[in-house]
């Protein structure tokens, strides 16, 4: 019992390893998935915000015109008083408790819709504020993703010594080569070339006696001797 206890958790444990890549390999399209569905859910929210305050301008619209007609009755009342009409005063008196009621009613329906869009607005500017963060920290998030597997990738292709970047590295280390060595031998020929120049003269000065030999050295001397003390 303790070897099959201990095998079905080894193969559960494999599985949420294995639940874990595919979740983490698919992290940023779930994300962006995730932000596409939260930003359908704000604009639906905001459509919903526009009706209750759609309502809440009619609600506000009925509350302007029963104040009217309770001021008007108001009057009515006072000219049915001024005229003695003590009946006619009472009606209209009903038809100002009346509208008054209507008014309350109206009022409180107005307060409601005020705390409810009120509510509303805040909770929208906080989840669009959420949404702006997370969107930001995906951002961020797959930048760095594409540079680590570009990274990778350049890691890829110099490992192992028959990948093609080590192949362009060693064709450039040998291009590098060649050309040092051409340098040289140019070099070289240059050095050369001096040399001859160098031994051309002097074979033409000792042919011309000049260089070369003992004798003719000792003979410029004394030629320059016998012009020194020439009168």
């Amino acid at each position: 019992m303790k070897t099959l206890s201990k095998l079905f958790t080894a193969i559960k444990g494999a599985t949420n390893e294995l639940g874990e890549t595919i979740v983490d390999t698919q992290a940023i399209r779930i994300m962006e998935q995730e932000i596409r569905e939260a930003r359908k859910n704000m604009d639906f929210a905001r459509e919903n915000l526009i009706e209750v305050l759609a309502d809440q301008k009619a609600v506000q619209r009925e509350i302007k015109k029963l104040q009217e007609a309770i001021s008007q009755h108001e009057e009515y009342a006072e000219k049915a008083l001024d005229q003695n009409d003590e009946a006619l005063a009472m009606e209209v008196a009903g038809k100002i408790a009346e509208l008054t009621n209507q008014f309350e009613t109206q009022s409180d329906m107005e307060q409601n819709y005020i705390k409810q869009t009120s509510n509303l607005k805040q909770t929208i500017a906080t989840t669009e504020n959420n949404i702006k963060a997370v969107d930001r920290e995906l951002a961020i998030v797959k930048t760095t993703e594409n540079v680590q597997k570009a990274n990778e990738a350049i890691a890829d292709k110099f490992s192992g010594s028959n990948s093609s970047l080590c192949s362009a590295t060693d064709s450039l280390e040998r291009i590098k080569a060649k050309q040092q060595k051409r340098k040289d031998c140019m070099q070289a020929a240059k050095e050369i070339h001096q040399q001859e120049q160098g031994s051309d003269l002097q074979v033409k000065l000792t042919q011309a006696g000049i260089v070369g030999s003992e004798s003719s050295a000792e003979s410029i001397l004394a030629k320059l001797k016998s012009k020194r003390v020439a009168p």
